[in-house]
């Protein structure tokens, strides 16, 4: 292998890997580097633990003229059999490298080795990838060299990694980054937050659909049955509507105890005004079925659920609101306060789902005039209006 060519590759780490914009090619290009100054690499493996409400970690599997495969790795895969019985668990669970020669009759308790070996790999190192905060990941690399990996390619393999871990870092913390703020604040407003708008007073006015919904009965729901199971409702009642919303293209702003506050924006010139409220309809329409299917036992009973939405069009004030250091990405305006005064109209009237004039009059068809309504707080009374297919609840 040649000196020159590795060193040359790890200054081009320690610089930033420049020319790498993401993980994957951070991958690509470091291994092909190290194939050209002469290292006969065969399949290397990155696996870095994340910070994800769904996901314990990623995994980036390159192989020679063949794109970066990148896996998510569950939260059960620490505790499953194909994961105790893979030489990455030694490493794990030591801190230190394993190296195995694949015709070494112990490599043969390891069932990844028979993969390996299929494909005829010859020898297999897993070094660990430090992070500054002491976290430890993992690295592999393979040969299909017959005589396997010599010492000096062995060294080479040892002197990249801690400048490879510092940059594998950087992207693991930036997609950290991303991943919390788009699950705590949402999408929209991450990407806001991570250009820059972090100071107070920061925001901007949008036109948006409005989607405003609560669980009916939560107060009582809430007296009768233990903490712990009420969280447990609460997560599977909004699993009924989250992934509707955001599969039709709403951003979640907040979630106020049972309640649900969403947003569809409106493009400035109005030109998508309908499409979006299609959109928003049929979103509606499946919540509607997911709650209704939605069913929990309970000492009691099987208990059954309702909820309320109510969907409005207008202007909104969307930004940083807050108190000097403790600022919350939020949306403001009489729109926002139409559309809960509906809400609690619908409750009233027993309507799943209920519209505002403004909603309504977007797409006539399939919704019926429930009457006007006095709103408080605001001076003139507001026509409601329901979905004709849906006939009103007792109770």
């Amino acid at each position: 292998m040649r000196a020159t060519d590795l060193q040359t590759l790890i200054d081009w780490l320690m610089d930033g890997a420049r020319s790498a914009r993401t993980p994957m090619a951070l991958l690509s290009q470091t291994c092909e580097r190290l194939v050209d100054a002469g290292l006969p690499l065969w399949r290397v493996g990155a696996f870095v633990q994340t910070l994800h409400p769904d996901a314990f970690g990623r995994s980036f599997v390159w192989r020679p003229s063949a794109e970066v495969v990148v896996g998510t790795i569950d939260f059960d895969m620490p505790e499953s059999p194909e994961f105790t019985r893979n030489p990455l668990a030694i490493l794990y669970s030591s801190g230190h490298e394993v190296r195995y020669r694949l015709d070494d009759p112990e490599s043969r308790r390891f069932p990844f080795f028979d993969e390996m070996r299929a494909e005829g790999v010859t020898d297999y190192i897993a070094l660990p990838l430090v992070f500054t905060d002491g976290t430890i990941h993992a690295s592999s690399w393979t040969t299909k060299a017959s005589d396997g990996f010599t010492d000096e390619q062995l060294e080479a393999l040892r002197k990249i990694v801690a400048p490879f871990a510092r940059l594998g870092e950087i992207f693991a913390w930036r997609r950290t980054a991303v991943t919390l703020l788009d699950t705590y604040v949402g999408n929209r407003a991450g990407e806001r937050i991570l250009a820059g708008e972090i100071r107070r007073g920061h925001a901007e006015t949008m036109q948006a659909a409005i989607w405003l919904s609560d669980l009916r009965g939560f107060t009582a729901l809430s007296d009768r049955l233990a903490p712990e199971i009420v969280v447990d409702i609460l997560n599977q009642y909004f699993d009924c509507q989250v992934p509707a919303i955001r599969k039709h293209g709403g951003e979640i702003l907040k979630f106020m105890g049972d309640g649900l506050l969403a947003v569809f924006p409106i493009a400035k010139d109005g030109g998508n005004l309908g499409e979006v409220c299609g959109r928003v309809l049929d979103a509606a329409r499946e919540a509607r079925v997911n709650v209704d299917a939605m069913h929990y036992p309970s000492e009691e009973a099987i208990e059954r659920f309702r909820f309320g939405v109510a969907l409005h069009i207008g202007g909104i004030l969307f930004g940083n609101i807050g108190g000097s250091s403790r600022l919350d990405f939020t949306c403001i305006g009489p729109a926002v306060n139409l559309a809960a005064r509906l809400e609690k109209i619908a409750s009233r009237l027993h309507r799943t789902v209920v519209a505002s004039a403004a909603f309504a009059g977007v797409g006539a068809s399939g919704w019926t005039d429930l009457g006007e309504f006095p709103i408080a707080g605001f001076s003139k009374a507001q026509r409601v209006y329901g979905l004709a297919d849906e006939t009103p609840l007792q109770g």
